[in-house]
């Protein structure tokens, strides 16, 4: 077979544009190079494909801004080239159409999922939202575009949660778009791997098949570009593409999520082969799209960042005052995972379970203002010792107060031991003048204080800390919360388990047979 191999301009004024050769190809912005890239980005010598023994090879030139084969920049030495890489010199993107290298033909086939690159959409992204209301023609979007761009934008405004909007903004791609299914895949980093992280099935019958390719996403979020892909039946690589075939994908488009500060990302869209495959119009819309919203998900994924950076700091300070007390170790751990199951059970706002699990470790933070012989006290406190102990809601409270966001938890620190019948402290609220997530810790932290050894007494069996809870209903705890509690004794016996198990405790079958 004769040596040959085509490159293809896909981008910017060379798009389109054919190169041939059965020896050299050299780009680069001199006139007398075989590839003529009129680009500022590109350096006078750029880069070579060359033919050798051992098939196409590509080496950069020692260019400025670096020659990048399938988005990764190309270090010193020569780099093989295959039928359908993507080369990027500069701002400038060329496909490999033909490989002929003298070789059998079947050298040349890979068991990838690439597609056949149609166009790709190498814009920053303030150019992809100067296209929020012209495409790529420059002309004005059609009102139903500029409905579905709007209506993007809607969820950064109204939802917080990181997987609803992702979940959100790609059933509205997948429904804009007519995809027959859509995939958001994001990188914790830029040299991290993709990570499926929302999908979604316009049409049922493909629900079960591969969800996206992550070969074609891996490019596009390599190379900082948008792709349209679309298959050929006589492409040699598309039957071995399992995603791909086994996917049903005859048209996919690989959106680049991303801000003016990183890459976050890919949209992934296919469509089927009983569809109209996607347009150019369709991958500058969607490109649009996706910069429209890409502030929203990294808004979110920061304020998730934040959010599990407070809660390790809250359980430090939880940790710091148990390291206080010798006899309460990892107690705080375990009421908040009490008080969050029965959260659950209660169906709790998203909002309170949040609050909850924020407040709950910090349920006796004040603890830290009360003196080490009181608190690590072997034997039973005094009345006038007690008195002292018991402020530790109130001093807990005042900590708390000094930071105005945690307004919500505030209950929980001062009102944890108040009672049904109003016969708790510190204020001797009863009934549901307690606050409810109060009243749901109260319970937690009472059933973990019953079951846990103290320097005076052994801990109960869970089964009768379960009993005092259904004897104690209406009275001390709030007769609702306390049954369901109760109801929930399985799921609280297997928590007890785990537990025991993570800090290499015996478990409490164990502790029975040894007894």
């Amino acid at each position: 077979m004769k040596r040959r191999i085509r490159l293809r301009g896909i981008n910017g004024d060379v798009e389109g544009k054919i190169w041939e050769s059965d020896n050299l190809l050299r780009t680069g912005r001199l006139n007398t190079l075989e590839v003529v890239l009129d680009d500022t980005s590109v350096s006078r010598r750029h880069a070579e494909v060359r033919g050798s023994a051992n098939g196409w090879r590509v080496r950069d030139l020692g260019s400025t801004n670096g020659t990048f084969l399938n988005g990764t920049r190309l270090g010193p030495g020569e780099w093989p080239v295959r039928v359908h890489d993507i080369l990027r010199c500069g701002n400038v993107t060329l496909v490999v159409d033909l490989l002929r290298d003298g070789k059998e033909s079947g050298d040349n086939l890979h068991n990838t999922d690439n597609l056949l690159v149609e166009a790709v959409a190498h814009n920053t992204w303030e150019d992809a939202i100067g296209g929020l209301a012209f495409d790529h023609n420059r002309s004005p979007r059609p009102g139903e575009q500029l409905l579905a761009l709007l209506r993007a934008g809607h969820h950064l405004v109204n939802i917080e949660n990181e997987e609803d909007l992702l979940h959100s903004i790609l059933n509205d791609a997948v429904s804009t778009l007519d995809a027959q299914r859509g995939a958001i895949v994001l990188a914790d980093s830029p040299t991290s791997p993709l990570r499926l992280r929302a999908l979604a099935s316009g049409h049922s019958q493909v629900a079960s098949r591969p969800g996206f390719s992550q070969n074609l996403a891996q490019r596009s979020f390599l190379s900082g570009e948008s792709i349209l892909c679309t298959s050929v039946e006589e492409d040699p690589e598309l039957a071995g593409a399992r995603s791909i075939a086994d996917g049903a994908m005859a048209s996919v488009l690989c959106i680049l999520l991303r801000t003016p500060r990183k890459r976050l990302g890919v949209l992934h869209l296919d469509r089927g082969p009983l569809q109209k495959p996607f347009t150019k119009d369709d991958l500058h819309l969607a490109d649009a799209m996706a910069a429209h919203v890409s502030a929203g998900i990294e808004s979110a994924q920061l304020l998730r960042k934040q959010r599990d950076l407070f809660y390790a700091t809250i359980t430090m300070l939880a940790q710091a005052v148990e390291m206080r007390d010798d006899w309460t170790g990892n107690h705080t751990a375990r009421v908040t995972d009490y008080a969050c199951l029965l959260g659950q059970q209660l169906d709790l706002t998203t909002e309170d379970l949040q609050w909850l699990r924020l407040g709950t470790p910090l349920h006796d933070i004040g603890k830290i203002g009360i003196k080490d012989k009181i608190l690590n006290k072997p034997g039973k406190l005094t009345a006038e010792e007690f008195e002292e102990m018991k402020t530790h809601t109130t001093k807990g409270a005042k900590i708390v107060e000094q930071i105005a966001d945690l307004a919500p938890i505030v209950p929980i620190v001062r009102s944890h031991h108040e009672r049904w019948d109003g016969k708790g402290y510190p204020d001797g609220l009863k009934g549901e003048a307690t606050p409810r997530l109060a009243r749901i810790v109260a319970i937690a932290d009472a059933f973990d204080a019953m079951t846990s050894d103290r320097p005076y007494r052994a801990g109960m069996p869970p089964e009768i800390a379960f009993a005092e809870v259904e004897k104690m209903r209406g009275f001390q705890f709030d007769p609702d919360l306390a049954a369901v509690f109760i109801k929930m004794k399985q799921r609280i016996l297997q928590e007890m388990q785990s537990e025991t198990k993570r800090i290499g405790l015996p478990t409490l079958s164990a502790l029975r047979m040894a007894t």
